[in-house]
């Protein structure tokens, strides 16, 4: 991540600003659905909160990564041990476009088995846990789910 500052001209009353502008790699999460319709979701200690909170796979676009999708298959493994078929993209967002240049992508993969064993990043202490997709509303609703980006990736899941 950099920070930079850049002089904006609002398109209505042309007047110039200065603003701070994050420009972030892309992002990826990853609705994995299981075969009897269990969503993928892990449990990690998240910094910023200072909480351990239960979302979805996911994580940023290394440079080297060809396309969202190949990330968000590449999360679900390492993050995981979860393989599926029929990886594609069914949203896109910008998480904060007040102050960030980057995307968030909701990767859906389908009928995902357990397949390898988990390889996480240093600083990574992940927990897999399967929960129903019947489940998904409830959780949003009683707070158990608080991961903004999560929640849409939820909403864009639904919207499919």
């Amino acid at each position: 991540m950099s920070v930079r500052t850049a002089v904006r001209t609002h398109p209505r009353t042309g007047k110039d600003h200065d603003f701070y502008i994050m420009d972030c790699p892309d992002w990826v999460n990853i609705m994995a659905i299981t075969p009897d319709q269990h969503m993928v979701m892990v449990r990690q200690y998240r910094h910023g909160t200072d909480t351990v909170d239960l979302e979805i796979p996911g994580g940023v676009m290394d440079p080297g990564d060809a396309c969202a999708v190949a990330t968000g298959t590449r999360e679900l493994r390492e993050e995981t041990g979860y393989e599926g078929e029929g990886a594609r993209i069914i949203g896109a967002i910008a998480p904060n476009p007040a102050i960030m240049s980057n995307y968030c992508r909701t990767v859906l993969i389908e009928n995902c088995t357990l397949m390898h064993p988990t390889s996480f990043d240093e600083g990574e202490d992940i927990e897999t846990v399967l929960v129903p997709i019947s489940t998904m509303d409830q959780m949003v609703r009683d707070g158990i789910v608080q991961h903004a980006l999560v929640v849409t990736a939820f909403y864009h899941y639904r919207l499919r």
